[in-house]
């Protein structure tokens, strides 16, 4: 079975190749690592339970960087779920992401943003959908909530799960 690995402040706080993250994937057994674009988006194979491929991901990437390495998990399906059920989806796929959480968004999180201006949030099941109408790097909303996850833009999201899914 395929499993996407979203890492998170990978290249944004934390520095790590991407031939680097393969090669850990690969020493810890995860088959056929691979990754997409320079984000922290591994893909691999197997059978591993998710609580100890987390586990030993994100204790083996913090040993390799000195910094905290969380990340989350995703199957092709929970991907593509994830993109088509896009509440903004006509908007362009690199001002719409998803920010992925291991649980559920806490029942405050459209109530308690900070900085909102024109910018538009939604919630999946674990996930937070956020229009950027004038771009990520513009905006200087914080959402308490989604500071435990690793957003993806809709593009990204798109991509991954075509890729976990072939």
């Amino acid at each position: 079975m395929t499993r996407v690995a979203l890492l998170r402040a990978i290249n944004a706080g934390i520095t790590l190749q991407m031939s680097e993250l393969r090669r850990i994937a690969a020493e810890l057994g995860l088959a056929n690592p691979r990754t997409y674009i320079a984000s922290g988006n591994l893909l691999f194979d197997g059978d591993h339970p998710d609580a100890e491929v987390k586990r030993l991901l994100e204790t083996r990437l913090t040993e390799h960087t000195g910094k905290p390495v969380t990340l989350t998990l995703r199957t092709p399906e929970e991907l593509a779920a994830v993109a088509a059920a896009n509440p903004f989806a006509e908007a362009p796929g690199n001002r719409v992401y998803a920010t992925f959480l291991d649980n559920a968004p806490p029942r405050d999180t459209l109530t308690n943003p900070k900085h909102r201006t024109v910018e538009e949030i939604a919630l999946g099941p674990r996930e937070i959908y956020v229009h950027y109408p004038e771009g990520m790097g513009r905006s200087r909303l914080v959402i308490p909530a989604a500071s435990a996850g690793t957003a993806r833009n809709m593009n990204t999201v798109a991509k991954l799960a075509e890729l976990a899914s072939s």
